[in-house]
């Protein structure tokens, strides 16, 4: 391991994901002189060279010193050799696995990632989409997410999401059960079961598929990481569904950043009733607004090839009338809803003669549409209905 992956490793320890003065700083110095300045609490004087302003010294020296005083509790030296037990491995920007929709993040962009299983992440990022989504899903939610994942993993799409209850569960679990590639961005570390109920899940995911994390194994989640993780979650994808989401959702960030880095937004739409689906249509209505879709042809034609994935169009039901020529189509529709008539009245009001008349009644007669009666046909119940 080289010592900028060794820096990186530990820098994971130490800072939030994604602060900017730290990317900052290792975009001007390196990962490895980056950790040299929190160690020391001093500014490269490269970096401070750059800096015209004062006060930004200043803010950037406080940060240093922060990061200084959590370096005494971090221990990088240990989390590596767990991760290595447990199978777990450090990818750094560079490395052949970093995918470079990451760096689309700029400042806020992960210092490196720990994954945990055997798929490939920069491959399986190629062709991915976000399903997010409410924690107390309906039932309704739960389908949908569910049923579109496992059409997606059939066609070969990534399924990335947060591994959380709901919305996010469902996603993965639809895309395993049809083979399908997933990734789980975790607010903590790995091997960190959170939430509990996702254990089994978490386990078929590490063997099966991939999970992923900004910090170290062991480390427990926090409130606020869970709406960091989510610009990983957009970053990672080439567009983000919303499936459920009420009006404060944290799958809203997750939208939020997607639009910021110019991905593809999508909503599902919901019952007007249903308070699970108010920030989907908060997304479909305000400007700018998201890309309705309701099934997974609609999101592979949002984000996958330009005139190439597109989504065929739905089949309008077809009616056993609709196969009736159109001479015997106007002799059907020539007959009253409710009586009986004579066949000279039906010819003279489909506009047709006689004989010819006769003979698509008879043929009518035959395939059950219409029936004789005592003042000459009507229609039969068949007809009547829709």
């Amino acid at each position: 391991m080289t010592d900028d992956q060794t820096a990186r490793a530990a820098l994971t320890a130490l800072a939030e994901p994604g602060e900017p003065v730290l990317n900052q700083i290792i975009d001007a110095v390196g990962a490895a002189r980056a950790l040299d300045a929190i160690r020391s609490g001093r500014l490269p004087d490269e970096l401070k060279a750059r800096i015209a302003d004062d006060s930004e010294t200043a803010r950037m020296t406080e940060r240093l010193a922060h990061w200084r005083i959590r370096l005494s509790a971090a221990e990088p030296a240990s989390d590596l050799l767990v991760a290595e037990r447990l199978g777990v491995r450090l990818v750094c920007p560079g490395d052949p696995e970093w995918p470079t929709t990451l760096d689309d993040l700029g400042s806020r962009r992960p210092y490196a990632l720990w994954l945990r299983g055997p798929s490939d992440l920069r491959h399986g990022c190629l062709r991915s989409v976000a399903l997010v989504g409410a924690r107390a899903a309906s039932s309704y939610g739960l389908r949908v997410a569910a049923e579109m994942a496992s059409e997606l993993g059939d066609r070969g799409w990534t399924v990335v999401s947060g591994g959380a209850m709901g919305i996010d569960a469902a996603a993965h679990r639809g895309s395993l059960a049809a083979d399908g590639p997933t990734v789980a961005v975790l607010a903590n570390g790995v091997d960190v079961p959170y939430p509990a109920c996702n254990d089994g899940l978490f386990a078929e995911l590490a063997r099966r598929e991939l999970l992923i994390s900004e910090s170290p194994p062991g480390t427990s989640p926090r409130r606020q990481r869970f709406l960091v993780r989510n610009r990983v979650i957009a970053a990672l994808s080439r567009g983000t569904v919303v499936v459920e989401a009420g009006r404060r959702s944290g799958a809203l960030s997750t939208a939020h950043w997607a639009r910021k880095l110019s991905r593809v937004v999508m909503a599902v739409p919901g019952p007007v009733t249903s308070a699970s689906s108010v920030g989907c249509h908060a997304l479909l209505r305000d400007p700018p607004p998201a890309l309705l879709v309701t099934r997974s042809e609609e999101v592979i034609e949002a984000v996958g090839e330009l005139g190439t994935d597109l989504a065929p169009i739905p089949a309008s039901p077809v009616l056993s009338r609709d196969l009736l020529d159109k001479v015997t189509q106007t002799v059907l529709e020539a007959l009253p809803t409710r009586a009986a008539a004579g066949p000279a009245q039906i010819a003279a009001k489909a506009g047709l003669d006689l004989p010819t008349a006769n003979a698509k009644l008879g043929l009518l007669s035959a395939a059950g549409f219409v029936e004789r009666a005592p003042g000459g046909w009507r229609l039969t119940q068949k007809a009547k209905s829709p």
